[in-house]
């Protein structure tokens, strides 16, 4: 059974610092359809950091330059690292995925989410 969590969500002022984390068990990242995404009550989920069926890379323009996405597929970890937070990157965080090979990604697993919330 596939489970991901995330942790590291948490309040910080505009202009701080954050690190999302999801621990996957029973599935490997493999940097094959692997993301965040972002969620706010009332709007579509959005996709922050993305890395397809290609190992590809996108990142939403919102967060280019501020956030990063990594994997460490020996702790099967999913990272996202986020600098110069602002009030309008609050939302709920959620890491996602597909096992291969699907293709294209749809991101079928999902994790609960981490709340973040950036304050002005």
């Amino acid at each position: 059974q596939v489970q991901l969590v995330e942790s590291g969500g948490g309040s910080v002022q505009a202009g701080g610092s954050l690190r999302l984390s999801c621990e996957a068990s029973g599935y490997f990242y493999n940097n094959y359809c692997v993301g965040w995404f972002r969620q706010v009550p009332g709007k579509e989920r959005e996709g922050v950091a993305l890395i397809d069926n290609n190992g590809s890379i996108t990142y939403a323009a919102s967060v280019k330059g501020r956030f990063t996405i990594s994997t460490d597929n020996a702790k099967s970890t999913l990272y996202l690292p986020m600098n110069s937070l602002k009030a309008e990157d609050t939302a709920m965080y959620y890491c996602a995925g597909d096992p291969p090979p699907v293709c294209p990604c749809v991101f079928s697993y999902r994790g609960q989410g981490t709340q973040v919330t950036g304050s002005s």
